[in-house]
């Protein structure tokens, strides 16, 4: 039988950087890594997209995770 599987990854980095786009190439680079390391993610699981955007502690997008999460 041929299934198909939709599946999110969804989380929240928290770290120190020098600005919010350093912190997203940090993230971004770290990811890459992982996906070659881990060529099956996309091969098997079949991962097309990642994508992620910072924001400030306290901001508006930081209070809707924080409301989704309880």
């Amino acid at each position: 039988m041929q299934v198909k599987i939709h599946w999110i990854i969804d989380g929240v980095a928290d770290m120190e950087a020098e600005s919010m786009e350093a912190a997203e190439a940090k993230v971004e680079d770290m990811l890459k890594k992982v996906l070659a390391d881990h060529p099956d993610l996309i091969n098997v699981l079949g991962a097309r997209a990642i994508q992620g955007k910072a924001y400030l502690p306290g901001s508006d997008e930081d209070t809707d995770a924080e409301t989704e999460n309880n």
